[in-house]
């Protein structure tokens, strides 16, 4: 019980401090507008995209998952902040410890993706047509993505311990996240070694899955990304614990144990 009160306590305070930084909040939501509207109209007038749709239309699914990904991975600045304030050793001088922190972090700032992914889902009827039942179902393709962006923000601030630092690293992380995913062109039209990098890339399913949910063509079957998601949030996941190690507390230990036996 003690896990579950600490996990829901880290979720409640992040939550809480996101709400209250409402430029930040707000800048996350107008930014995939902005793209949609003025990257999207202007591409409008110069690309081509098979299957008879405008570019908009087929950026659309992409900027959904790009709103989920950028407010899910910066929501990890709050593990920087925490550690670099010392809030980060509170935190964990609970029974619960590292697994409560990590998992509190990751459903929060999956949470905030989802609510930034699904204001820009809302506007959908305004670019293409979709049924209640795509709908839903772009919001469970949308859940799923919004959780695996998370962790992979808690994976690049897990070793990070300055907010400076995290600003820096995580722009150079995002943005060939996105761009080698498909979001913003095909990925089959892309040059084959970024067309592998693409392969290997999680958002690349996620915004497969969003093609699925919203009725246009898609590269991989919905299954496939579904497969590769949840395994690779899983695997995400461990690799962040791993590296996460907030006070050097087992790799210290380690070393003054080779001291000692020395």
């Amino acid at each position: 019980m003690s896990t579950l009160s600490a996990v829901y306590g880290i979720v409640a305070r992040d939550l809480l401090r996101t709400v209250r930084q409402k430029g930040r909040l707000l800048g996350g939501i107008a930014r995939p507008f902005m793209w949609l509207l003025l990257v999207g109209t202007g591409f409008n007038a110069i690309a081509r995209v098979g299957g008879g749709i405008s570019y908009q239309e087929f950026v659309y699914p992409g900027i959904v998952v790009m709103a989920a990904l950028f407010g899910a991975m910066l929501m990890a600045i709050s593990t920087v902040y925490d550690r670099e304030f010392g809030v980060l050793r509170l935190m964990l001088a609970s029974p619960a410890g590292v697994p409560a922190v990590l998992t509190g972090r990751v459903l929060a700032a999956a949470l905030v993706g989802l609510m930034q992914g699904a204001v820009v889902l809302a506007m959908a009827p305004l670019f293409l047509t979709v049924s209640p039942g795509r709908m839903v179902a772009a919001v469970g393709a949308l859940a799923l993505g919004s959780v695996v962006s998370s962790v992979l923000g808690l994976l690049v601030a897990a070793r990070l311990r300055s907010v400076e630092n995290f600003a820096g690293v995580i722009n150079v992380v995002l943005f060939p996240l996105l761009f080698v995913s498909g979001a913003l062109y095909p990925t089959t039209e892309m040059p084959p070694a970024l067309r592998s990098l693409a392969r290997i890339n999680p958002v690349t399913y996620q915004v497969d899955l969003m093609r699925h949910a919203l009725g246009q063509g898609a590269e991989f079957s919905a299954a496939t990304d579904v497969f590769v998601l949840i395994p690779a949030a899983v695997v995400l996941f461990v690799a962040a614990s791993l590296l996460f190690d907030p006070e050097q507390r087992f790799t210290g230990r380690r070393n003054r144990d080779r001291n000692h036996s020395a």
